[in-house]
């Protein structure tokens, strides 16, 4: 894990059996994103953030590079439960597992969507 202090928002990629995890936002759907804390890594950040909102233990291991400096940054997670754990901000039936195809319609940064292009069957 990098030593790096996450900034601007951390948006979580977990991908499950082809699937990828959203969550409800005001126009749609969109990844679990979030701020970090004081000294949070952006790997610390993903983690956090998914359990608080979906209760799925997850392990943040891979930050995408963007390509451009406006673009936010994203780590890929590690799905390390099949069922959340209670508590999470989102009810587990407001939660979304979409297939990687079907997944046009979420907001995602560019390098996720690079991320998904290499990960979708054709």
């Amino acid at each position: 894990m990098t030593s790096e202090q996450a900034e601007g928002v951390v948006r979580a990629v977990v991908v499950y059996d082809g699937r990828l995890l959203l969550v409800p936002e005001a126009d749609g759907w969109g990844l679990p994103s979030g701020t970090p804390q004081p000294a949070e890594t952006p790997q610390a950040t993903a983690v956090r953030v998914v359990y608080e909102l979906t209760g799925y233990l997850v392990d943040g291991t891979e930050p995408l590079e963007p390509r451009a400096a406006t673009e936010e940054t994203a780590v890929v997670c590690q799905l390390l439960s099949e069922s959340p754990s209670d508590g999470g901000r989102f009810a587990p039936d407001r939660l979304r597992w979409a297939p990687l195809a079907e997944t046009a319609d979420a907001s995602l940064p560019g390098s996720v969507r690079r991320y998904l292009r290499g990960h979708t069957p054709v």
